[in-house]
């Protein structure tokens, strides 16, 4: 080949590797914020008019809300392990509350890094290094080097007040390499208990409020919702200034922002249980230029299947291991199968002794679209919040029972000394869960049907609960 073919044959490689390299897609950055303790139903976009979330409101009409997802545990450790790594808690060994992740299990941010994204976790602890621990406990977790999540990530790092917070992420922002994508999960406080008095410059009344009907309506009932909304909208206000940022680097358009409560909130008949309040909690997904803008869907959505959605969203595949389903495909409005069943359990609370159902408690569920068996597998325990048991309200209405004063639907659901092992509700017909149809004739088929399927995963998740069907003759 002459010396002018030769020069014409390189600059024609150049020319096209330039122009697969310019026509190739920049990897997205990937920011995932966590409110604390927060159910669905108490963010404005959600269709509640009662309380005040004007930015997620507005977030919300620029991307996709999902109004049927559900977190796999009603408790923030092990559903935070879920969201970190597409499984759920039982098959990571992280039902037990304190208990931290192990290192043979990998999240999706280290599959990430291993690919150039710069990664990390800031704001409130992201509660998978364990909980707090006694001395006896510490010594272990040194000996065996049981916190791995300074290993994991480029940026581990927990605050206690919102401007520390902020502070974290912002600070994150500016020490990502340049030309490197980055991940973040971001985690906020609000709205955990204790709920502060004057959280914000103009409180909800509480007399205003429309409590669901599973709330007896008393005034310090009322006080402690308000205060619960105001937190919310405190975090409104704090997303707010996360968007900005973004919008202040430059880097909104290139950034999958996507929002979730961690699992829901501290209220009756919500963290810690199975219920709707527990289970099914707020997101919102925003991505520029793929994700339409001011959608809504209905399709079931699992904690675990964040880890692989923003893995396929990254250019990468999931690991089998993952048994989350990623709905990348319905966030591009591409033709998508979802899901028929979600699966959740609840176990061990806090590093308590097992002394009521609040420190420990062993049950299971399976939903689908119009229904929901629940198994409480520990049915003798009665019922008892998680978080706010020395609350006043709690207490005015534990007085009340014990007086007579406390209607006979709302003292049995909360007050009675044994529960069922068993629970369906028809959610669609009863989306608060008030009417138990365990063992009538016309719902038989429906409780088999997901008994069956709740075993099933039990049996393929190594679940150690006794399984919800009995064998025969039993």
């Amino acid at each position: 080949m002459s010396f002018p073919s030769r020069i014409f044959s390189a600059l024609f490689v150049l020319l096209v590797a330039g122009a697969a390299t310019a026509q190739a897609p920049r990897r997205p950055n990937i920011l995932v914020v966590l409110s604390d303790d927060h159910s669905r139903h108490h963010v404005g976009c959600f269709g509640n008019p009662d309380i005040r979330t004007p930015n997620l409101d507005r977030f919300a009409k620029q991307g996709m809300r999902f109004d049927r997802a559900y977190v796999t545990t009603p408790q923030c450790v092990p559903s935070r392990a879920s969201i970190m790594t597409g499984r759920s808690p039982i098959s990571i060994q992280m039902t037990r509350f304190s208990a931290p992740l192990p290192m043979d299990v990998r999240t999706y941010p280290e599959l990430l890094r291993a690919q150039g994204y710069y990664t990390g976790v800031a704001g409130r602890n992201y509660h998978l290094d364990g909980a707090k621990l006694p001395d006896e406990s510490k010594k272990v977790f040194d000996e065996f080097s049981l916190k791995t999540f300074a290993k994991r990530l480029d940026y581990v790092k927990t605050a206690g007040k919102r401007a520390d917070m902020l502070g974290q992420y912002r600070e994150f922002l500016k020490q990502v390499p340049k030309g490197s994508p980055f991940f973040l999960q971001l985690c906020f406080s609000d709205p955990h208990r204790p709920y502060d008095e004057n959280a914000i410059k103009k409180p909800h009344d509480p007399a205003k409020l429309r409590l669901p009907p599973h709330f007896p309506d008393t005034a310090k009932v009322r006080e402690d919702f308000a205060r619960y909304y105001d937190e919310i909208s405190r975090f409104d206000e704090d997303f707010a200034e996360v968007l900005r940022v973004l919008d202040e680097l430059g880097l909104a358009e290139n950034t999958i922002v996507l929002f979730m409560g961690d699992n829901g909130a501290a209220i009756l008949r919500g963290k810690g249980t199975l219920y709707a309040f527990g289970l099914n909690v707020p997101l919102l997904v925003r991505w520029p230029g793929v994700v339409r803008a001011d959608v809504l869907s209905s399709d079931l959505i699992s904690g675990e299947d964040l880890a692989p959605t923003l893995l396929e969203a990254a250019g990468l595949n999931a690991p089998k291991e993952m048994t989350g389903r990623s709905f990348l495909k319905l966030l591009k409005g591409e033709s998508f199968e979802p899901r028929s069943h979600v699966f959740a359990q609840r176990g061990a609370h806090g590093s308590g002794l097992p002394t009521q159902s609040a420190a420990f408690d062993l049950g299971r569920c399976v939903i689908t679209k119009e229904h929901k068996l629940i198994y409480n597998a520990l049915w003798q325990i009665p019922y008892w919040p998680v978080d706010f048991a020395g609350q006043p309200y709690w207490k005015e209405l534990m007085a009340m029972n014990e007086a007579g004063k406390l209607s006979p639907e709302h003292s049995k659901m909360y007050f009675a000394p044994t529960r069922p092992m068993f629970e369906l509700y028809d959610i669609k017909a009863d989306p608060y869960e008030l009417r138990n149809l365990i063992g009538q004739k016309e719902t038989l088929a429906v409780e088999r049907s997901l008994k069956t399927e709740l075993q099933r995963w039990m049996i393929l998740e190594r679940d150690f609960v006794p399984l919800p069907v009995p064998p025969p003759g039993k």
